[in-house]
């Protein structure tokens, strides 16, 4: 059976998109630390982000900056934090999150609770922000 990530990728399952290419699919958080936590995820279904080749592992981390650049660019912050934790979805993840203070990058904090139309603002300002390939 397929993940979420594979169905919200193979669009079975709606998302706020914010950036894709060949390999990598991103997309907001639905239950967010912060405006604008983004999730990245290889389109192949692999449950261990170690389980990459090296080779993907590397243009995982580069497709992650390119998003990370838009996020900082949209989202008022001093920098993205970035958290790979892996337990919650068998389908390897990064986790991009505009911080201002290291606390908000604690899991443990409260999820945000946004509209649709607030996550559909925040996807645009960032899929605009996003430099193409």
């Amino acid at each position: 059976m397929a993940t979420i990530f594979s169905r919200i990728i193979a669009g079975e399952i709606p998302c706020y998109k914010v950036a894709e290419n060949d390999k990598f699919f991103a997309f907001l958080d639905i239950n967010p630390l912060v405006k604008g936590h983004t999730l990245v995820v290889p389109k192949q279904e692999v449950d261990y982000i170690f389980d990459l080749c090296d080779e993907d592992i590397a243009a995982m981390q580069v497709f992650a900056k390119k998003v990370a650049l838009a996020i900082e660019s949209a989202i008022p912050c001093e920098r993205i934090g970035q958290a790979v934790i892996g337990l919650e979805v068998p389908h390897a993840h990064i986790h991009l999150i505009p911080i201002n203070h290291e606390s908000d990058m604690l899991f443990s904090n409260p999820k945000l609770k946004l509209s649709a139309e607030e996550f559909t603002l925040i996807a645009k300002d960032i899929a605009d922000s996003v430099v193409a390939e």
